[in-house]
């Protein structure tokens, strides 16, 4: 059905309904309706349910395309609300939530790949997507590139079938996923905080509301300026011309001069942050991999710190180590742990960094020692902030508190040495893979021994082995900057 009127009227009235709608919705949700009663009823009636259904949106929202018809925003505010009434666990929430958004993007991905752009020309328009939606989503791609799939979460139309283009545009894996990991990680965890913090306090939200409504306009103007001056400044005879209005006036002369006298750091900030060069998937791979650390850790830390007991988790370890002790199998674990003790890792660590400093690889030093140190530093704190008691009846002496593992820590130096062989001293080495695969398996293989002889828990390893996963990434990262504002050529 057509409204009458000409075109303009329509947007117009359309414009006055939503108004119209929403000051509905503020009158009941304030004047009416009990809203903390409601979430209550709500979370009392999904319970636990809450996780399989959040998980379920949160992966067919790419994974399905069912992002057309029901945006995963919703489910996620309402499983973060359920989570602020005690019922869940928020920080389980967010990690599930997380885990099935990035496994979503990756199925639409390789259907992409297998499927091609015709699938969705064929067969698009069934599920409300047309040949001109599937032309805003090129158009989007095309001018921000795999940027897309970091951006795309947070605009709708893109975010259901931005993994699917990538796929059968050809975009090589290894580009697309660091992008998904961090999208959807920072898009889950906002949307479900969000929830949370609002279920918790309703009553404060609906006080600050009307202040909250000048915030929000004063950053729908800022939006829309910036936006404007995008696509002005897209324009070079645009550029130069707003560059000579800068320098024609003495209270904007410095913004230029500034500009100048940066312009190698600025140019080498707007034009290589992306996934088509190396710099750019080698510093998102490091972000992805510094998020997800930091959240196992800060989320852990939490847990651990409110209920020092062993976990869920921790409890099926336990009982699976049990069931597998044997004397060879505490003998080896016996030496596997050694290979994670400071006694070893530090001499290792030294001979490393003399050997890269012998190959003049300064930035690879720089990185090695730092991240050792923030991992000496970050466990030692940690241990002293949480105080959690050992297992009980260990196979070998300890001393200190569990949490997190010194030894799991440590043992990330093993990842980060094969990674650095196979990306940074030997480009191009045959069975690369498998160097790394080695390193991953040797820290695996350390972490666990940790467990088996019954002197941490499994989430004192988890813990240990993000904090170095942490502390090498951000590290790296620095690390990779630095370099390449260093060899960055004058231009």
């Amino acid at each position: 059905m057509k409204l009458p009127g000409t075109e303009k009227q329509r947007k117009w009235a359309s414009r006055l309904a939503i108004v119209a709608a929403i000051g509905v919705a503020y009158y009941l949700f304030t004047q009416v309706l009990d809203l903390e009663k409601i979430l209550e009823d709500v979370a009392n009636a999904l319970g636990p349910w809450t996780y399989a259904l959040v998980g379920f949106f949160a992966f067919a929202e790419t994974g399905a395309f069912i992002g057309l018809i029901a945006p995963g925003e919703t489910v996620m505010l309402l499983g973060g609300a359920v989570a602020g009434q005690g019922t869940i666990n928020v920080y389980v929430l967010i990690a599930l939530a997380w885990t099935m958004a990035c496994a979503g993007d990756v199925t639409s991905f390789f259907l992409g790949r297998r499927l091609g752009r015709d699938f969705l020309l064929r067969h698009g328009p069934r599920f409300g997507f047309s040949h001109e939606r599937l032309e805003q989503v090129e158009d989007f791609f095309a001018r921000h590139g795999g940027k897309t799939i970091f951006l795309g979460r947070f605009v709708g139309f893109v975010r259901a079938f931005a993994p699917f283009i990538a796929g059968s545009s050809g975009m090589r894996f290894r580009q697309f996923f660091p992008y998904s990991v961090l999208g959807c990680g920072i898009w889950t965890s906002v949307v479900i905080v969000i929830g949370y913090v609002f279920s918790r306090s309703i009553d404060t939200a609906i006080d600050y509301a009307g202040k909250g409504a000048l915030l929000i306009g004063t950053l729908i103007v800022v939006v829309v300026g910036v936006i404007w001056a995008t696509r002005y400044l897209s324009d070079p005879e645009n550029r130069r011309e707003a560059v000579r209005w800068l320098d024609d006036h003495s209270w904007t002369r410095w913004i230029t001069a500034l500009g100048r006298r940066y312009e190698i750091q600025l140019r080498f900030l707007g034009d290589r942050l992306t996934p088509g060069g190396s710099f750019g998937l080698e510093f998102t791979s490091l972000m992805a991999i510094l998020a997800v650390a930091v959240f196992v850790l800060v989320t852990y830390i939490v847990v651990i710190a409110e209920n020092p007991g062993p976990t869920p988790g921790d409890e099926t370890a336990v009982e699976i180590a049990e069931a597998l002790r044997c004397g060879f199998m505490t003998d080896f674990s016996k030496v596997i742990t050694f290979l994670g003790s400071g006694a070893f890792v530090w001499p290792l660590a030294a001979v490393c960094a003399a050997a890269l400093a012998w190959r003049r690889k300064w930035t690879e030093v720089c990185v090695l020692l730092a991240g050792m140190v923030l991992i000496q530093i970050g466990f030692t704190e940690i241990k002293a902030a949480v105080g959690r008691p050992r297992p009980p009846d260990p196979l070998v002496g300890t001393h200190g508190s569990s949490f997190p593992s010194g030894h799991a820590a440590h043992s990330v130096i093993y990842v980060w040495l094969a990674t650095t062989i196979v990306v940074r001293l030997r480009r191009g080495l045959t069975r690369a893979t498998l160097v790394v695969v080695a390193g991953i398996v040797l820290t695996a293989l350390v972490g666990l021994s940790r467990v088996y002889l019954d002197v941490h828990y499994l989430s004192d390893v988890s813990a240990g082995w993000a904090l170095g996963a942490a502390a090498f990434s951000i590290c790296a990262a620095i690390g990779l900057v630095v370099s390449q504002l260093r060899h960055n050529p004058q231009e």
